[in-house]
């Protein structure tokens, strides 16, 4: 759990988890990357094949449906192959530039049966999903800083109380800062996740001014030893310039009061939304540079695909999905978890 991510060890504390252990540069006993796969249970995968559901349904059974009982590759099982891969939201861009891929291999006889195309297909999403994921640049010194943010609608709150148990339940202390000062309800959630997972909560009236919520709770937080500080900003579209401007205010103010802050820049998007995702990271990335995505709602939808979209348009990247209600089911985002759940 939290595998891009390790909290700063206590002198002579065992790590919290084998993702830990594995990032460590103090332990001399961490375990090679190679090892590193065998923590994970079948039935974390299994738990998120049961999440994916509906894009294994529209992509991966609609796929193998279409080659059953092919034996070659033509240009009209491409074609075929190109609506099952669009309508799954993967993105016209990506689709084109995976078949001509594929076209060009079946050419050079690279390509030489179906079951070489599906395995191509399942490389590429792979490759995809795994070229820009790295791990945060965490601070030599004080807590990790993430600045949340979002449209109206997206679970951006209620992801935020989740990221916030499981960074308690990999042994770091977490303060929630109630910055979404436009709606009482906002701040009246944070405090319930706040009791719910056992964290402190940092917040005002409403009506606050966001940024002085923002540099308060950074006050308070100076020397009081919390790992991770993660920030609750109001929801607005990413058409609205005004509270663009406000979210350009409030990360300015988290660098002068803690230089480097905020660490991470999280965008959480709702994926039953399909295309309208990437309008959304490419006009928030404009304003604020974003430097982490996370996806809700993934079992909700079919077009499960945006995920390997986004990931091929953009250079950021994605740290969660969301594939139920439960708090487990926030879950860190693995390339190949993910293309195994969807394609097993």
């Amino acid at each position: 759990m939290l595998g891009w991510f390790k909290k700063k060890k206590e002198k002579n504390k065992a790590p919290d988890t084998a993702a830990d252990t594995l990032e460590s540069q103090e332990s001399q006993t961490a375990p090679s990357p190679a090892a590193a796969p065998e923590v994970k249970s079948e039935g974390l995968i299994k738990r998120l094949k049961k999440g994916l559901h509906k894009t294994r349904e529209s992509l991966i059974k609609r796929v193998d449906a279409l080659f059953l009982g092919k034996k070659e590759i033509d240009a009209d099982l491409l074609d075929e192959l190109e609506e099952v891969l669009i309508t799954a939201d993967l993105g016209v861009q990506t689709v084109t530039e995976m078949l001509e891929e594929a076209k060009n291999q079946v050419d050079r006889k690279e390509l030489a049966d179906i079951s070489a195309l599906r395995a191509f297909l399942r490389d590429k999403m792979t490759g995809y999903l795994s070229d820009n994921q790295r791990p945060a640049e965490k601070p030599d010194s004080g807590p990790f800083v993430i600045m949340v943010l979002g449209v109206n609608g997206v679970g951006k709150t209620t992801t935020i109380g989740k990221l916030a148990h499981k960074f308690k339940e990999s042994g770091n202390k977490v303060l929630l800062v109630a910055a979404d000062t436009f709606r009482a309800a906002a701040i009246d959630q944070l405090k319930i996740w706040g009791e719910r997972t056992g964290v402190e909560v940092s917040c005002q009236k409403p009506g606050a001014d966001p940024s002085s919520v923002v540099f308060d709770a950074l006050e308070y937080a100076n020397n009081r030893n919390f790992d991770v500080i993660l920030v609750d900003t109001a929801g607005r579209l990413h058409t609205q310039v005004n509270l663009i401007e406000e979210l350009k205010k409030i990360k300015r103010v988290m660098n002068r009061k803690c230089p480097g802050a905020p660490h991470e820049v999280m965008l959480v998007l709702d994926a039953t939304t399909g295309q309208n995702a990437l309008s959304q990271t490419k006009l928030f990335n404009e304003a604020v540079e974003l430097t982490a995505l996370t996806l809700t709602k993934l079992d909700g939808t079919a077009k499960g695909g945006i995920v390997v979209n986004i990931c091929r348009e953009f250079t950021i990247p994605i740290r969660f999905i969301g594939v139920g209600e439960q708090m487990a089911d926030l879950r860190d985002f693995d390339a190949h978890d993910f293309i195994k759940a969807i394609f097993t």
